[in-house]
């Protein structure tokens, strides 16, 4: 089954009707028939941003649920997205970004859903090769 790492952006998106990206992610997540994969530090990313525990409280209850996959990283995934900030400081690379890096190299899956295409585009995973945005 095929995978796709989801960045904040479109977590916020979804949870958030009057955010002007909802529409847009709300089609693509109703087409989508794959596993949706993300981290702890997206999570916390999102629950700092979203608008209201009413937005957020449903979408704790469909990650419960199996909607969404959270991929367990420990002190040694923490050094490497560390390596990760060092390497892209002058980005900057925040710790979710670094996650979903640390993600695609565990998982070896470079598909990526993010509002963040600027930075997405710019990083590079090991031999050179770039994500592919959804």
């Amino acid at each position: 089954m095929e995978i796709l790492l989801v960045d904040t952006g479109p977590l916020v998106a979804l949870a958030n009707r009057r955010d002007h990206h909802h529409v847009a992610c709300v089609e693509r997540f109703k087409d989508y028939r794959g596993r949706l994969l993300t981290t702890w530090a997206v999570l916390t990313e999102f629950s700092h941003l979203c608008a209201s525990v009413e937005a957020s409280l449903p979408f704790y209850r469909w990650i419960e649920k199996g909607g969404l996959e959270l991929l367990p990283l420990g002190r040694d995934e923490l050094v490497a997205m560390i390596d990760w900030i060092e390497c892209y400081a002058d980005q900057p690379m925040d710790l979710a970004d670094a996650s979903l890096v640390i993600a695609a190299l565990k998982t070896g899956c470079t598909r990526i859903w993010t509002l963040d295409r600027r930075d997405f585009e710019t990083y590079r995973l090991p031999g050179r090769k770039q994500f592919e945005l959804v």
